[in-house]
């Protein structure tokens, strides 16, 4: 069969199109192999998941994502293959949504009370690279130091947030929610902790430079 063009696509898909039910059908079907291969190749978490599991998935966020598209076709401006720019809109879908249930049930009493696990995968950061044992243990120590500012320096409140957002890169939105706050306020939160962890790192003679110049690569 030959592959549709840009306009072909836009036509068939609009509404009272002859041929929408057909090219619906189409565009499911490769949104759904192409998000197949990427829940399967490129999704190292989904790893434990069956193949009979990852092709459902595939299946429903093709159809979720197909209803997005049809909704934005206005909006397609035909600087790329209509197929690719589909696809792309399909892989944002599955990313958030991804995203969204794995921090569905996310708590930040973990993070105030301590959570074991973090802090492991942390010292792992720190300690991550191909150095030697010198600046191994430079980067240990200065990485102790600087999870010691966030206790000392920062109230729990802020240090909470602080570490869900910056080091653990939960979405904002769910802190928010998790705080009982705004976006506005939790930026406000953000900005006084990091400028309360700078100055009492800087006490130690921790520049923001060395740092990042430490732990670079």
């Amino acid at each position: 069969m030959t592959e549709r063009t840009n306009e072909a696509w836009l036509r068939d898909l609009a509404e009272g199109s002859p041929n929408r039910d057909a090219a619906l059908e189409a565009l499911r079907a490769r949104l759904q192999r192409g998000l197949f291969y990427y829940l399967s190749r490129e999704r190292s978490d989904l790893a434990d998941r069956t193949p009979e599991e990852l092709q459902q998935m595939a299946e429903d966020f093709a159809q979720e994502a197909l209803l997005r598209i049809l909704a934005n076709l206005d909006s397609f401006r035909g600087d790329s293959q209509f197929t690719t720019w589909a696809t792309k809109i399909a892989v944002r879908l599955v990313v958030s949504e991804l995203r969204r249930l794995r921090y569905r049930d996310f708590s930040l009493d973990s993070l105030v009370d301590g959570d074991e696990n973090r802090g492991a995968d942390t010292s792992a950061l720190a300690s991550a690279g191909a150095d030697g044992p010198e600046r191994s243990a430079e980067k240990r120590e200065v990485w102790r130091r600087i999870e010691h500012a966030l206790s000392e320096a920062l109230t729990p409140r802020q240090r909470a947030a602080f570490e869900a957002l910056i080091l653990d890169g939960v979405p904002l939105d769910i802190v928010a929610g998790q705080l009982n706050t705004n976006r506005n306020a939790l930026y406000k939160l953000i900005f006084d902790a990091r400028r309360k962890l700078r100055q009492h790192l800087e006490a130690q003679g921790l520049s923001p430079e060395y740092i990042l110049k430490l732990f670079e690569s």
